[in-house]
């Protein structure tokens, strides 16, 4: 099976204060293979990349409004003028805020979401196919099929 892989390198502003923020160098990759899930990469380059993966759902919402609770939050702002998503990440290493821009994320978006429509990520899964040959009898099955104690039953009253 074919899969689709949707990726884009940007620059990401990591929010250290109101006044202060840092680029980061990030890629988002959509793989149709994993149907659900956006990747995040953080330091592209560097020795020590940070990889987030949540759902594309996610992300999508998070584009049009405040969504997320726990370990991903997304939600879109404006800054002088600029549409803005902004993604808050937790983990037991810390906590970060990021900005990108809204244009070059939900031009991406766009892309994956005709690479997988929605509702049809399962398709792209190939459950029904496994599931199927899963279910399938083989002839090693009749052996558990069958009556274990044949001819115990009594014949005239036995």
């Amino acid at each position: 099976m074919h899969h689709t892989v949707v990726e884009r390198e940007l620059e990401l502003n990591l929010i250290l204060s109101p006044e202060r923020s840092i680029p980061v160098p990030a890629r988002l990759s959509y793989r149709s293979d994993d149907p659900f899930a956006v990747h995040v990469t953080f330091h592209i380059g560097s020795d020590h990349p940070v990889h987030w993966t949540f759902a594309r759902e996610l992300l999508v919402e998070g584009v049009f409004r405040p969504c997320g609770h726990g370990d991903v939050r997304v939600w879109p702002t404006k800054a002088g003028g600029r549409g803005l998503v902004l993604m808050a990440l937790s983990s037991p290493d810390g906590d970060a805020l990021l900005e990108a821009p809204a244009a070059q994320v939900s031009a991406w978006l766009e892309r994956t979401l005709r690479a997988v429509p929605p509702g049809t990520e399962g398709e792209q899964l190939g459950l029904d196919d496994a599931l199927a040959e899963l279910l399938t009898p083989t002839p090693a099955d009749d052996l558990w099929l069958c009556d274990p104690w044949p001819g115990d039953e009594s014949k005239d009253g036995e």
